[in-house]
């Protein structure tokens, strides 16, 4: 049982996918714009390839760089996982980085490391996005381990203009812990110590880590990135006072985000209307003329969060209604992506994620069903 634990820490099950039926198309339309992926690889510090796919306008405006979002997924994840990220960040002139972690997806490597060896993966993408003459800006948006991830990056990197991070483990000794009850080990109380330190020992001769070492309230009351964290209350793998804990030491602006779901579930409109407005906000992308006249019922602040001159009604309304028509267009689209292990129609997925506010504005026709399934990489925590 320790034993099937301790792969399940460093080995969980691993994503495998066809990129071209699991991403978006090579060249795709959404909110009648024309956008492509283009697939790369990059070796880490270790020697692994990783594969990677960087989401932008095509053709590229000339003289003109934008900022990119780099989406690190969760421990059973991949690039996959940021179909959704797309429609979120595109309409608003920024572009998305995603990528396989080592041990993760189709990139090469063993384990997982819940984020120790997966910061320099990040480390590497990002120094290949600065020297990349087409990007301004760099934000971060990570889920899970991924959002463990861009912490313990940040932390390094404080040249990173924002932070999104959903469900982010405090401090992992303590998530092992926590988990040991969660997955009903039996143990003696007061072995359940005793195993995670036997645990710890074979993981950091496996995957080369130490456990003790993802502890993010070390660095928490170091690092002044904004950051938007985000935490569904029902979830019992990674539970919200894990979110709670890093953001009262937090020691950047920042703002919390609560809605209704468990670790997986799609996140609710009002929470990616707060991303996208965000990353506008920290990302500063180029102004785009508006090309939708139907005004969004309503938008939403970010709390605490400052960034100098505040933004007007007008573009927010903007924002929104340029990310709910991006949804409509992805919705109907035959060039949207399946996402992979719950299989979906894409207008289900799409409208659980950032529903469209006026039936007037919805590009999907209920009498014509999808030509194809959206499957999501379950995360394991």
């Amino acid at each position: 049982m320790i034993d099937q634990f301790i792969n399940f820490v460093i080995r969980p099950p691993r994503a495998e996918y066809n990129p071209d039926q699991y991403l978006w198309e090579r060249d795709f339309m959404l909110a009648g714009r024309s956008y492509k992926r283009q697939d790369l690889e990059i070796r880490n510090a270790r020697g692994h390839v990783l594969q990677c796919s960087h989401y932008m306008p095509s053709p590229f405006p000339e003289d003109t760089p934008l900022p990119c979002v780099v989406y690190c997924h969760g421990n059973s994840g991949c690039r996959a996982d940021a179909n959704e990220a797309a429609v979120i960040l595109l309409p608003s002139n920024i572009t998305l980085f995603t990528l396989d972690f080592s041990g993760s997806g189709l990139s090469d490597g063993d384990y997982v490391s819940l984020g120790w060896h997966e910061k320099d993966d990040l480390k590497v993408v990002v120094s290949y996005l600065r020297g990349n003459k087409q990007t301004s800006r760099i934000g971060l948006w990570g889920r899970s381990m991924g959002a463990v991830t861009s912490l313990l990056y940040g932390a390094e990197d404080p040249s990173i203009a924002g932070m999104v991070l959903d469900s982010a483990f405090s401090d992992l000794f303590d998530l092992m812990l926590e988990l040991v009850d969660v997955y009903k080990i039996r143990l003696p109380k007061f072995t359940v110590k005793m195993a995670v330190q036997y645990m710890r020992r074979v993981i950091q001769k496996k995957a080369k880590f130490d456990i003790m070492d993802l502890n993010c309230l070390k660095l928490a009351p170091k690092t002044f990135i904004p950051a938007l964290f985000g935490h569904a209350s029902e979830d019992k793998f990674i539970r919200a006072r894990h979110s709670d804990l890093i953001f009262n030491t937090y020691a950047g602006d920042k703002n919390i985000i609560k809605f209704d779901g468990d670790h997986n579930s799609s996140r609710p409109q009002f929470y990616y209307d707060s991303v996208s407005i965000f990353f506008y906000n920290v990302l500063h992308p180029p102004q785009i003329p508006s090309t939708h006249s139907i005004k969004a019922e309503k938008y939403y602040d970010l709390g605490a969060l400052k960034f100098g001159a505040s933004m007007d009604q007008s573009l927010l309304y903007e924002i929104i209604t340029g990310l709910r028509c991006a949804s409509a267009d992805a919705a109907s689209s035959s060039s949207a992506p399946p996402s992979i292990l719950t299989a979906k129609p894409v207008d289900e997925l799409l409208s659980e994620a950032v529903p469209i506010t006026s039936k007037e504005n919805s590009a999907v026709n209920e009498d014509e069903p999808s030509s194809f399934q959206v499957i999501k990489f379950i995360d394991i925590y």
